[in-house]
């Protein structure tokens, strides 16, 4: 199989996968996904992803291929290209990884900056959305943002994270107490084109000197969001460069900064419904702050 041939039968990769027929070597791929490289007859890699046992979700893949096309659309910022996207696995581009730099911080600020900035047509998504191994309800809205945020993207992981009991009674009232702020909170600006999961690592630092934006869970949102998440779980290489870069290019509206918690317990409310209560203080710690919106 060369890439022609892949471009041509993307689903044939599955049958020549498990007949030996592809070179195959395993990569770190996040906590979600198997993920390998492939190298084809005529030498061309990709990047593959595939559930690690079982059937996957229903429209797992595809909802991934849907964000990164989106995403890609504008040109605004390098987004892998997809190859074959089936309900058993994915198949993209392959990006060489490079070490960080603070040129590379500065140019992803800008080209990110670019790519919130040619918009989206309300909150949400037009496919049914994943973040992680959960779905994520894209429901289209108009907005307003607040009270959307908190129906589709903090309540279904409040009540998923008290469910399998990640969060402590007064954890789920304190955040139930930002549901309830934002219900009523006012923010006019419009939607834009986000990422969604914008966490450190769903940045790919390449060899070319750029950040790749990969692992989306794309949709139509608040595009302090996407930058409120790259300072999660020890922030992005350069934090500081890319917001200082992306606020000349397309400055955040007065207060910004105090709401950064808001945006982080979305993600962090993921972390506690997916993985446990490992992240319950992060959770703890953003609601609190969010109080003061």
């Amino acid at each position: 199989m060369d890439l022609p041939y892949l471009r041509a039968h993307p689903q044939h990769l599955p049958t020549f996968l498990e007949h030996q027929r592809i070179r195959e070597t395993p990569v770190p791929g996040g906590d979600v996904s198997r993920a390998s490289r492939l190298t084809l007859d005529d030498g061309t890699s990709l990047f593959t992803k595939t559930w690690p046992t079982g059937t996957p979700p229903e429209g797992f893949f595809e909802a991934e291929a849907a964000g990164l096309s989106w995403l890609s659309s504008p040109g605004a910022i390098p987004v892998p290209s997809v190859l074959a996207a089936l309900p058993t696995m994915i198949a993209l581009e392959w990006i060489e990884p490079g070490p960080p730099s603070p040129a590379a911080a500065a140019r992803f600020g800008r080209e990110l900056a670019a790519l919130h900035r040619s918009g989206a047509p309300g909150f949400g998504a037009s496919w049914a959305g994943y973040i992680g191994p959960l779905p994520l309800d894209n429901t289209v809205s108009a907005g307003p943002w607040g009270p959307w945020f908190a129906e589709r993207r903090l309540q279904p992981y409040l009540r998923l994270s008290a469910d399998r009991g990640a969060l402590t009674p007064a954890d789920v009232q304190a955040v139930e107490q930002t549901i309830k702020i934002l219900s009523g909170y006012d923010q006019s600006e419009p939607a834009s084109r986000i990422h969604g999961d914008l966490w450190p690592g769903n940045v790919l630092w390449s060899a070319d000197g750029r950040g790749w934006l990969i692992d989306p869970a794309a949709h139509g949102g608040h595009r302090e969001t996407d930058l409120a998440t790259l300072g999660l779980f020890g922030g992005a290489p350069s934090v500081d460069v890319i917001l200082g870069a992306y606020q000349e290019e397309y400055p955040l509206g007065d207060g910004w900064e105090a709401r950064v918690p808001v945006h982080q317990l979305h993600l962090l409310l993921v972390h506690t419904a997916a993985f446990g209560e490992a992240y319950a203080a992060g959770v703890r710690s953003a609601a609190a702050a969010s109080h003061r919106l």
